[in-house]
């Protein structure tokens, strides 16, 4: 126990408390979301630091179910094997891990209708330049903010890896990514309908370096 974070049961600062409660959710409400909620979320990536402030990330957001169903398909089988390996892993993972093995969270991962973007009501892509070595950190930093923006106004998230694979579909082309650029991560925003897991976190990561 000594080595695991211990999640306070109240707070008195409410950037921490965001921070403790922002959970993955992949089940959601079928609700829409205000426009004006997803600007201030895509402004709150905006506001991250980045190497040489280059501010390297592009954002494609769309909110049309019809598309995130068609690519989430053309994803899949165009991914299939990769998508595979991801749920024999998550299940090995929870084998792994006593006291965390659900046999259904595995089965419900190759049985669910859209293992890539969860039915999500919105679904924001981020590019940058295939140049910048330093994007995929940058990048990392914007859609942390992202979440942690999400949770702070009521909603749901979910990073989602998969959302790379949409270069490999035919659903790519009205992205209209430009050609120097390239996808790194997919986020899934919208209302949640579960309530999300608390994984416990490591404490003995810490190293002080005296001199």
């Amino acid at each position: 126990m000594e080595n695991t974070v211990i999640i306070p049961n109240s707070f008195d600062n409410l950037v921490l408390e965001t921070i403790y409660k922002r959970r993955a959710i992949r089940k959601f409400k079928n609700k829409s979301v205000d426009k004006n909620i997803l600007e201030k979320i895509v402004d709150a990536g905006r506001m991250a630091p980045s190497a040489i402030n280059k501010q390297p990330w592009h954002f494609y957001m769309t909110n049309e179910p019809a598309f995130i169903e068609r690519m989430s398909k053309a994803i899949m089988n165009t991914s299939k094997m990769d998508l595979f390996k991801a749920g024999i892993k998550e299940i090995t993972h929870l084998l792994t891990h006593p006291g965390s093995f659900n046999l259904k969270d595995g089965i419900d991962f190759f049985k669910a209708s859209d293992p890539v973007f969860h039915s999500a009501p919105v679904v924001i892509f981020i590019s940058a330049d295939k140049n910048n070595e330093w994007a995929p950190l940058d990048i990392g930093m914007c859609v942390q903010n992202m979440l942690l923006a999400a949770k702070s106004l009521g909603l749901d998230s979910c990073p989602v890896g998969f959302g790379k694979y949409i270069e490999h579909t035919e659903e790519y082309q009205y992205l209209n990514v430009p050609e120097n650029h390239q996808i790194h991560l997919a986020v899934i925003f919208g209302y949640g309908d579960e309530v999300g897991k608390l994984h416990a976190r490591k404490k003995d990561n810490l190293e002080s370096i005296l001199l």
